[in-house]
């Protein structure tokens, strides 16, 4: 990028700038400046080859440069400037490293006059224990965040040129507002620097007459490692951003005084609250950086194969969110077992721990959950954040609108950009106030109307079990009764639980009801293997030849089951085992023997009780003998992608005859091949290609596989457990 780069104070950061961008190539030339007190040090530089020749002056150092980089401590920039202006040219790009950025600012206004459009401030969040040009590396921003917090004035291509430079070093980059960048990491960084140092400085006291430090545990050390940092350079970040800094510092003294009170009273429940809150919170923290550090999952799969051997499949996801919702407005305490430990489950989890619900677990699939009733849930202190998770949204808008509570509900990109207005529209003639996009999508501002909302009568449009679960949720904190009549039988799972929680619900043919004058009561639930995680292993196991498994404790309620029905028209051999009831679902091993298969016209009254399996469906038909024709299944396309036409993209890609139409597919069954498709960040789209692997003539690649985690986290491992030839590969990028 850079025909000359001069780098000013090169130490750990600038000397991993100049390393990294000499091995990316970024730079043919790099020059550092420093003072005279640093010569050594810049010798030490030159003769490892960090730098190329240095300066003690600034004149001979930035002649001719395309690009400074201000890598000084924060409380020299003023300093600096003032060295520079002289030589400054406006050609020239000049970007920092700083911690604290309305420091920085503050000094180039006082030498300048105002910041100059070339200067792009930036600040690496990266960064080791030991300082100098010793302890530079090369991949010390690899994989790091680097933020960048341009002015108004700021030339846009003066950030593009950065922005590109410091991802060419490896860092993902972000752009913040000045003032929100030092409040971040005044919390994030600065103060966590400040109590390590001082924790170290107490106990090292102490330590001089007690010799504590020899039994010091791993937990102090991994603490307390930040105390290794440069003490000069650590005043200077904490006395230039202090007006962050010093509030924060108040509002944990205060946090501290309250833990002593409640130390000093033997409160133990109060400490546990504090105690589990910071547990959950720090979980949440992490989820929410890593949701936005996208993973980019690609699925590789080897031709041929066959599936044999027994396998429980997780447990189904439609009955461990509902366990989660249910469980947390009963009272008493809810036993859960083989709740589904994956990410859409666990945010509704999340979503009801921070309504002041006490989860514990989940544990190997165990969950207790310590109802508060059903008035019991507390506003939360920030945005409920709900991943991917549709069902989460849509249910907890029909539950949180009757609320004495204001909440927020938010999601992943791909959540907020999926149709909510399927429910707030009849929740809004429930008298629910409920702000959408301009899109109708997320996030979902939610004004509480506890005691305001009223019963509706709601012949849904088009056959949905969110939906319909959504209304029969707010039914119970609205006046009078919510009627909900379906065009077609979807699943009843909240109808069941509600009954198991006895709840009183009323079921006539198609239509649900259900009011306010009822409570939960704790109950015990034992959540079977989901169906849908199980169609895949149905399918691969059909079409591949030799095969024979067994799926363990699957449930197979009725209104789930259309993926067998379909199979079985299709010609598959499909024996239901060991039946039984638990918790009020039916449950079964499924035995699956391969057989070829025969396209059918799928009959519409299956398409309900079948919607989500059908990725898996249309690898069957392509897999079959003659046209597989699907219709009336236009809810497809609002699903966690564009269901007909990502499938249809890719079947045609694997050489087979796909037709999409509005509400369907058409297929006519044929030898699979191999290639390249997208699952467009869709987990089914991902697995059901995966399954194809079993019939394909040559590798299958799958690009965007990370939501596979969403519902299905060891869908890999128990693939290859029975026979699957199936490898993944992880890369990350910021979003």
């Amino acid at each position: 990028m850079f025909e000359k780069l001069c780098i000013i104070g090169v130490g750990l950061i600038g000397g991993s700038v100049a390393r990294a961008a000499r091995e990316y190539g970024l730079a043919d030339k790099i020059i550092g400046l420093g003072r005279q007190d640093d010569v050594e040090n810049l010798r030490l530089a030159l003769s490892m080859g960090v730098i190329d020749e240095f300066h003690l002056t600034p004149g001979p150092a930035v002649q001719e440069v395309d690009c400074i980089v201000l890598a000084a401590p924060v409380g020299a920039m003023r300093s600096i400037f003032d060295q520079l202006k002289p030589y400054w040219n406006d050609k020239v790009i000049v970007t920092d490293v700083g911690s604290t950025k309305a420091s920085v600012i503050a000094a180039a206004n006082h030498v300048f006059g105002s910041v100059p459009p070339n200067f792009v401030p930036a600040h690496p969040i990266a960064g080791a224990e030991k300082s100098g040009v010793e302890a530079a590396q090369t991949g010390l921003f690899l994989h790091k965040r680097l933020i960048i917090t341009p002015l108004e004035n700021t030339s846009q291509q003066a950030v593009n040129v950065v922005q590109s430079f410091w991802q060419g070093l490896g860092a993902y980059v972000s752009v913040m507002d000045v003032e929100r960048h030092d409040a971040v990491l005044a919390a994030t960084s600065h103060l966590p620097h400040v109590l390590a140092y001082a924790l170290v400085d107490m106990l090292g006291h102490q330590d001089e007459k007690n010799a504590i430090f020899q039994f010091a545990a791993g937990g102090f050390k991994d603490f307390t490692r930040i105390a290794s940092s440069d003490p000069t350079m650590w005043r200077d970040i904490c006395l230039a951003n202090k007006n962050q800094l010093v509030p924060l510092l108040q509002q944990l003294k205060a946090e501290l005084s309250h833990v002593e009170d409640l130390l000093q009273a033997g409160d133990g429940q109060q400490l546990f609250e504090i105690f589990n809150y910071a547990r959950r919170a720090r979980q949440r923290f992490l989820n929410l950086y890593e949701g936005s550090m996208s993973k980019s999952i690609t699925f590789t799969v080897q031709p041929g194969g066959k599936l044999q051997g027994e396998a429980r499949v997780p447990g189904d996801k439609s009955i461990s969110h509902r366990s989660i919702m249910l469980g947390s407005l009963a009272e008493g305490i809810t036993q859960v077992t083989g709740f589904l430990e994956a990410e859409d489950a666990l945010a509704t989890l999340q979503a009801f721990r921070d309504m002041g619900v006490v989860i514990e677990g989940p544990h190997e699939g165990k969950v207790t959950i310590h109802g508060v009733g059903k008035h019991g849930l507390k506003a939360p202190k920030n945005d409920l954040y709900l991943g991917n998770s549709g069902t989460s949204m849509r249910l907890l808008a029909g539950l949180l609108a009757g609320q004495a509570f204001d909440s927020v509900l938010t999601g992943d990109k791909s959540l907020s950009g999926r149709p909510m207005k399927r429910v707030t529209e009849p929740l809004a003639a429930m008298g629910a106030s409920i702000e959408t996009s301009q899109q109708g999508t997320a996030p979902l501002r939610i004004t509480g109307k506890a005691g305001q909302l009223s019963g509706l009568d709601y012949p849904m449009p088009i056959a949905s079990a969110q939906v319909k679960s959504c209304l029969l949720l707010a039914g119970m904190y609205a006046k009078g009764e919510t009627c909900v009549t379906e065009p077609a039988p979807t699943r009843d799972h909240t109808e069941r639980m509600l009954t198991g929680f006895a709840y009183p619900v009323s079921t006539q043919a198609n239509r649900v009801s259900i009011n306010a004058d009822g409570k939960l009561t704790a109950a015990s639930i034992d959540v079977p293997s989901d169906i849908s995680s199980a169609a895949f292993f149905l399918v691969g196991a059909s079409i591949a030849e030799g095969s024979d498994i067994v799926l363990k404790h699957v449930g197979i309620n009725p209104t789930r089951t259309g993926v067998i029905d379909i199979l079985r028209l299709m010609g598959a051999h499909i024996e239901i085992l060991n039946s039984d009831i638990v918790g009020g679902e039916p449950v079964a091993d499924l035995r699956v023997i391969s057989r070829p298969l025969n396209g059918i016209d799928i009959p519409e009254a299956l398409v309900p009780l079948a919607i989500d399996e059908f990725p898996a469906l249309f690898i069957a038909a392509a897999c079959a003998q003659g046209q597989t024709r699907l219709s009336g299944a236009e809810e497809l396309r609002v699903k966690e992608s564009d269901r007909i036409q990502v499938m249809a993209d890719g079947l045609q890609t694997l050489g087979i005859n796909a037709l999409p139409t509005p509400d369907g597919m058409i297929i006519q069954g044929g030898k699979l091949g191999g290639g390249e498709v997208f699952s467009h960040g869709d987990h089914r789209i991902a697995m059901a290609f995966a399954v194809a692997g079993l019939k394909a003539s040559s590798a299958i690649v799958i690009h965007d596989c990370a939501n596979v985690n969403t519902s299905f986290p060891n869908f890999k491992e128990l693939a290859r457990h029975l026979g699957l030839s199936l490898e993944s590969h992880e890369a990350s990028f910021s979003k």
